[in-house]
């Protein structure tokens, strides 16, 4: 499926009932999103369903199977009234019978009380008036996962799969990977430096991983280049793909990897789902209680700083042995 720019005008040949699902990220997020994503595609059968996004997600949600169309949200500032006008535009044309608002957002809030023309369509989520609030007092302590399990139970879906990245499907023979590798994600957010473990400690761990057989692989955004390179430069052998990946090859190299290890961000997401055993670094400034990764074999390590995390102790959580003195 492509991205498509609209949905057919409501009552016309094959049109169906139509259903906005809310999600516009950070890439977590939204990979936490993908069981919830299923679970109303499976329960409005036969419905015509569009994704409302951010548009560095716009292509790798299209082919998801999930939704007809995928739109892309700027996202506009409150001034920005001609942005909010072809919102609300849109969202009168497709005539949405029913809006899943899983980003619950401020922003969202204001959608609902602006952006749709009465009557409102029925709502999911947190606005104040919605016709299915999420009623949970314990909302903002749950996972992401476990909290819009919730919020679907009380719109009258039971039922919400794990997530799932089996649908990406793409070659990533140019790369030339060697059978036996690993991930390594040593970037994030650039103003969140205290979710990154130190760089000099995953060029150890590169080191470590090599003497055991496997190929260190770097992955991360062109904005984390200087960090590839440094492992790159420590670790003599090591694949340095940082800005050279999209999302879906980032999946499928995700899926051939013996392991990721990786700090508190996006790639992670992908990679655990992906179904790379993983482990994931956490410091004090975000909790895995709420925003972990999930999939089949993810471990959690966190520290407070998180530089006071050892080599040793990732070994080990990776069921490899450190080396010995």
């Amino acid at each position: 499926m492509t991205s498509l720019t609209g949905l057919e005008a409501p009552g016309a040949p094959g049109g169906g009932e139509r259903i906005l699902v809310i999600k516009h990220g950070a890439l977590g997020d939204l990979v936490l999103s993908l069981g919830a994503f299923a679970a109303i595609r499976t329960h409005h059968r036969g419905a015509k369903i569009a994704l409302l996004t951010a548009p560095a997600f716009l292509d790798f949600m299209a082919p998801s199977g999930y939704f007809d169309v995928v739109w892309a949200d700027s996202r506009a500032g409150l001034s920005d009234w001609r942005a909010h006008l072809r919102l609300r535009r849109r969202f009168a044309a497709a005539g949405f019978a029913r809006v899943y608002d899983l980003q619950a957002s401020g922003r969202t809030a204001l959608y609902f009380r602006f952006l749709f023309p009465r009557p409102r369509p029925e709502w999911s989520g947190v606005a104040n008036g919605c016709s299915h609030p999420d009623r949970n007092p314990e909302r903002q302590q749950l996972h992401s996962i476990e909290r819009q399990q919730a919020q679907l139970a009380q719109a009258g879906i039971g039922s919400v799969p794990a997530p799932s990245l089996d649908w990406v499907q793409v070659d990533v023979g140019a790369f030339g990977l060697p059978r036996d590798y690993a991930l390594l994600v040593p970037g994030g957010a650039a103003h969140r430096p205290e979710k990154r473990w130190p760089v000099e400690r995953y060029a150890a761990l590169g080191r470590a991983l090599a003497a055991h057989g496997l190929t260190p692989v770097v992955v991360g955004g062109a904005g984390e280049a200087e960090l590839g390179a440094a492992v790159t430069a420590a670790v003599p052998g090591t694949r340095d793909l940082t800005g050279r990946t999209g999302l879906a090859e980032l999946t499928v190299i995700a899926r051939g990897a013996r392991l990721a290890v990786g700090n508190d961000t996006g790639p992670m997401h992908l990679a655990a789902v992906a179904g790379a055993p993983s482990v994931v670094l956490f410091g004090p400034a975000s909790d895995p209680a709420r925003a972990a990764p999930r999939g089949p074999a993810v471990t959690v390590l966190r520290r407070a700083p998180l530089a006071a995390l050892g080599c040793a102790e990732v070994l080990r959580a990776a069921k490899l042995e450190p080396a010995k003195a």
